[in-house]
C-alpha cells in the first residue's frame, strides 16, 4: 500500500510539472511588470533646488535678526506649530512673537550643519500633509539667551508653501524643556 501511495504522489508531481502552459519565467515577469508606456504621478517627488536656496536665505535672515525680511516669505494666514502643541496663527501673531523673542530673549543665535529636502507632494497621504511644496530642514542651533545661558540642540522644521510660494504652515519639532530651563521657567 505504501508503494502505491508513493507511486500516486510521484505521478501527480510529474503531471503538475508538465502543464500545458509554455510561458517562460521571463514572459511571466514581463507580463507582471507595470506598463512602461503609462506614466503615473508619484505620491511625492523631489522639488526644485530653488526651495533649498530660498530656505537657506530665510534662515540667514532669522540668524541676523532681520525678522521683517524673514517674514516677507510668509502668507498672511500662516500657522506656526511646535511639536509640543503650542501654535501661532496669522502672520501678525508670528511677527509679534518672533520679534519679541529675538530682541528680548535671544542674545545670539547661529545655525549650522543644515540638511534640506524640498519635496513636492502630489497626493496627500493620511494626516495633515497637504499637496504642494514642502521644505524640510534639520539643523544645529547654538543660542545664547539674555539670561547668559547657552544651549546647543538640533531642530527639524517642515514648511509648506501656498500657491503664491509663501509659507502658510510651519511645523517645528523641538524639545522646549532645556530651553525653558535655560530661561528659568
Amino acid at each position: 500500500m505504501k508503494k502505491l501511495l508513493i507511486l500516486a504522489a510521484g505521478c501527480m508531481f510529474l503531471f503538475a510539472c508538465n502543464s500545458d502552459k509554455t510561458e517562460s519565467t521571463d514572459e511571466k515577469m514581463a507580463s507582471n511588470a507595470p506598463d512602461s508606456t503609462k506614466k503615473t504621478t508619484p505620491q511625492s517627488e523631489f522639488a526644485d533646488q530653488k526651495y533649498v536656496d530660498w530656505g537657506k536665505k530665510q534662515l540667514a535672515e532669522f540668524e541676523s535678526g532681520n525678522i521683517d525680511a524673514w517674514l516677507a516669505g510668509y502668507a498672511d494666514n500662516a500657522k506656526y506649530y511646535w511639536s509640543g502643541g503650542d501654535s501661532l496663527v496669522g502672520k501678525q501673531a508670528i511677527t509679534d512673537y518672533w520679534k519679541k523673542r529675538r530682541t528680548d530673549v535671544i542674545k545670539t543665535i547661529k545655525f549650522s550643519n543644515d540638511i534640506w529636502l524640498p519635496l513636492k507632494v502630489n497626493t496627500p497621504q493620511k494626516g495633515p500633509d497637504a499637496p504642494g511644496i514642502w521644505i524640510m530642514s534639520w539643523y544645529q542651533v547654538n543660542v545664547t539667551y539674555n539670561t547668559g545661558k547657552s544651549l546647543q540642540f538640533w531642530v527639524h522644521n517642515d514648511q509648506h508653501l501656498d500657491n503664491n510660494e509663501k509659507v502658510d504652515v510651519v511645523v517645528q519639532y523641538i524639545d522646549m524643556a532645556p530651553i525653558n530651563k535655560a530661561l528659568g521657567k
